[in-house]
């Protein structure tokens, strides 16, 4: 093991933790979390090592490398990321965005049916929903908490939507480390990570539950059926296509071919 400290950040969200969940415990890792826009900051300045990050950021930070294996990713639906709807899809002109999230304006912008609606940026601190807009867009467990709350509005699921245009799982999030880490000599501890969390699922499901007062089927339904956290040989296609739809945008330059390191023996192990 590398004698230097490895700052690796992560998500606040239950999403994360079944692939972090072991990594506080790993000799020479120094873990912390905050939302995805802070970890692409911090990527950039060099103030983090390696991050659970949305996937356009490995794009769009020259030199970067991914851990190919444990992501957070979804075959369709999944909860925790939601465009919530005030009026029907096809009269949506205006989406207030979730400060804390990159990757899924991005999607939006990719997937959204007919002519894409302004996406109305909100300061940090502030409720999406309480912005004069037709829809909003919310991520992480306040998504997945509002979408089962009584009354919850109807939404357009982004995932959802790329899974039906793409035949393709979307990958949300994965490990990204900022240019000159050397991963190698790390994957040993993100897939023993991965282990801990796999064997936790059902009880971080339960946990959640009780924390937010919903019926823990919900939450297992989450963890268990929506989100995908080993898509192996689908990892690189999958990001390829968001690569390359994303920069007929232009949200990223074109052609980008980030180099990948594979965990997934040991993941297999």
């Amino acid at each position: 093991m590398p004698a230097r400290v490895l700052r690796v950040a992560s998500v606040p969200y239950l999403i994360g933790r079944p692939l972090d969940e072991g990594l506080a415990h790993e000799p020479g890792i120094e873990l912390t979390r905050a939302v995805p826009a802070r970890l692409a900051g911090g990527l950039a300045d060099g103030s983090i090592d390696v991050a659970l990050v949305r996937s356009i950021e490995l794009f769009r930070l020259p030199g970067a490398t991914f851990l190919d294996g444990p992501c957070i990713a979804g075959e369709g639906r999944v909860s925790s990321v939601q465009v919530f709807l005030r009026r029907p899809i096809e009269d949506v002109r205006r989406v207030a965005l979730d400060s804390a999230s990159r990757t899924s304006v991005a999607l939006i912008r990719v997937v959204w049916p007919g002519g894409s609606p302004e996406l109305v940026p909100v300061p940090e601190g502030t409720d999406p929903a309480s912005v004069a807009a037709d829809a909003w867009l919310r991520i992480g467990d306040a998504a997945l908490r509002e979408h089962l709350a009584p009354g919850s509005p109807p939404v357009f699921n982004p995932s959802e939507a790329w899974r039906a245009q793409t035949g393709l799982p979307f990958v949300f999030a994965l490990w990204v480390a900022r240019p000159g880490v050397e991963l190698e000599p790390w994957t040993g501890a993100f897939a023993r990570s991965r282990a801990i969390g796999r064997a936790r699922a059902l009880e971080l499901a339960e946990e959640a539950a009780r924390e937010w007062r919903v019926p823990r089927e919900q939450t297992r339904h989450y963890l268990f059926e929506e989100c995908l956290f080993e898509p192996r040989e689908r990892l690189r296609p999958a990001l390829l296509a968001f690569r390359d739809r994303a920069a007929a945008l232009g949200l990223v330059p074109a052609g980008v071919e980030p180099r990948g390191v594979a965990v997934l023996e040991q993941l297999a192990s």
